[in-house]
């Protein structure tokens, strides 16, 4: 970024991760490289000097002085988007299952990010660097659904207070593993990375935040339960670990789920159905909702009941 300095605002999904290891995935540079930038405090967090193992937290900022950009740069690529909204300064896309939303190791194309890129050209805010133009808050791989991208960067601070004081109206739909005896619940339980796998998250108490998902109970199988989840929070795997927690896991779910399940599923049956917010531009009202992909709608016409 020749004399630039970059400025990444951590948000909830990134919070909790380990910050040589966070910028070491997001930039594309080694994990030495990155931890030599931190001892020589050409990387800072809040304008002071970090340590590699700090862990960040969300309303963080990490400045990173003349970062040198990672050699592979992100193509645009040509790649259908399923636009739900578009307006100067955001879009709404409905993310399909599989696809990975920014360039990752071995992900370095085919991400929405290489599609949005294609799309947008150069109207994408710059805050979260090179390797996130525009993404200001993610869903994963495998599940489906609404995504926001910011369009400039007034549009992206915006929509990141918006996600850190939880204005921002989200529902989700999923099938569960087993029945319920009550039409509607909620799941308070604090959740943070596990200690043995970090890449997995639990409910603990131990190094974790407060996580809150409530659950209504849309119809019910034999086996299974389709629910409608609203969410208090916005924590990693929130919705996959709460059900976990509860012993009714998301049917499909590889990580979280039962090692072996009974219909072939690329992930779990989680869809973000709907995002709703004050624009941050119009001071209007805005909510779109993302269609149910046809994979989920076939389940739910064949499973037994």
């Amino acid at each position: 970024m020749d004399d630039e300095s970059l400025h990444i605002y951590i948000e909830e999904t990134d919070a909790g991760a380990r910050l040589d290891k966070f910028l070491s995935e997001g930039t594309g540079n080694s994990r030495n490289h990155i931890q030599n930038r931190l001892a020589e405090a050409t990387i800072l967090v809040n304008g002071a000097p970090a340590k590699a193992n700090y862990t960040i937290r969300v309303g963080d900022v990490i400045t990173i002085e003349r970062i040198v950009p990672h050699e592979v740069a992100i193509v645009p690529e040509n790649i259908p988007l399923d636009i739900l909204y578009e307006d100067k300064d955001l879009l709404i896309v409905n993310k399909p299952k599989g696809m990975v939303v920014h360039p990752a190791p071995g992900h370095e194309s085919g991400t929405l990010v290489n599609a949005v890129m294609y799309h947008c050209g150069k109207e994408l805010s710059g805050i979260n660097g090179e390797i996130r133009p525009g993404i200001v808050h993610r869903i994963d791989k495998d599940t489906t659904g609404t995504l926001v991208i910011c369009k400039n960067d007034a549009t992206h601070i915006a929509m990141a207070d918006k996600l850190k004081d939880h204005s921002i109206t989200r529902h989700y739909v999923g099938i569960v593993y087993g029945r319920f005896a009550n039409d509607s619940g909620t799941v308070d339980a604090p959740i943070g990375r596990g200690a043995k796998d970090r890449k997995k998250m639990c409910v603990t108490e131990k190094n974790s935040r407060h996580a809150v998902t409530h659950y209504k109970v849309l119809r019910q199988f034999k086996e299974y339960s389709y629910l409608k989840f609203s969410l208090e929070t916005g924590r990693t795997h929130q919705i996959r670990v709460h059900m976990k927690h509860i012993n009714h896991p998301i049917l499909g779910d590889e990580v979280y789920g039962p090692a072996k399940c009974p219909y072939r599923l690329e992930g779990q049956t989680l869809h973000a159905e709907t995002i709703g917010f004050i624009h941050p531009t119009t001071g209007q009202y805005l909510e779109v909702n993302a269609p149910l992909p046809e994979y989920f709608e076939h389940l739910l016409r064949i499973l037994p009941v």
